[in-house]
């Protein structure tokens, strides 16, 4: 027994030096793999999570955990204290939607997720910024920041919805969570399916905001950033 519980105890140490190891070298790549599978995750909950007032706070959450994720990749040390009391304030938000019920409180969830989307945004822009050179870390951060332009809009769009008298979308309805997050994104790659479409002239606006910086940033900065990619080779060494 004594033989097999050493086993077992050398295999949990090599397991658990190698996730260390590798979460150091992702890191030190500047990787933003995690932050995009946050950021798809966050995606998934939105879309399939049901239309009550914890899964916004839950939701939040999980964008504070992508904001940490960021700093972490970028290596932002130490964290700015705007960001770092923006993270406490919102999970606070958060916790509080989760419990309590509120239109008020709705609208402040919404509007620091917002926040949280637009300071994730800049933590992986100035991390892409700062690494000097276009590689595939780039293009992934590039991403990042593309599904969160279309995850700004479905808070925006909540926002609107929260506030206005009449019903955002000209179908008569205000629509779900899941709903907008469908309506933010095909506008944002300018499908338009046409089967909803706002009603507001604000909900105009907003829309074909979107859908203008969907198509100018797929053909500006992802554009730029694929023709200039240099692959690394992974054997490659550093000076």
């Amino acid at each position: 027994m004594t033989g097999k519980t050493a086993a077992s105890c050398t295999i949990v140490e090599v397991s658990t030096r190698r996730i260390a190891t590798g979460a150091r070298e992702l890191r030190a790549s500047r990787s933003y793999s995690f932050v995009l599978l946050l950021i798809l995750v966050a995606f998934a909950f939105t879309a399939t999570a049901p239309d009550e007032t914890w899964s916004r706070g839950v939701l939040v959450l999980i964008e504070c955990a992508t904001l940490i994720v960021a700093l972490w990749t970028s290596r932002e040390t130490p964290v700015p204290l705007l960001l770092g009391l923006l993270i406490l304030v919102t999970v606070g938000i958060a916790v509080a939607q989760i419990v309590i019920a509120g239109e008020t409180l709705t609208v402040l969830t919404g509007t620091f997720s917002g926040l949280l989307v637009v300071a994730i945004g800049a933590v992986i822009v100035r991390g892409v910024i700062s690494e000097g050179t276009v590689s595939q870390r780039s293009v992934i951060g590039a991403v990042c920041v593309y599904f969160l332009l279309g995850m700004l809009f479905v808070f925006a769009y909540s926002d609107v919805a929260a506030v206005a008298s009449r019903p955002f979308f000209a179908q008569g309805t205000d629509g779900t969570l899941a709903l907008r997050l469908y309506f933010s994104f095909v506008t944002l790659s300018t499908v338009g399916y046409g089967d909803y479409t706002a009603a507001s002239n604000l909900g105009h606006m907003l829309s074909a905001l979107e859908a203008l910086l969907g198509q100018l940033y797929l053909v500006t900065v992802i554009a730029v950033l694929v023709s200039r990619m240099r692959f690394q080779p992974r054997n490659a060494r550093k000076p």
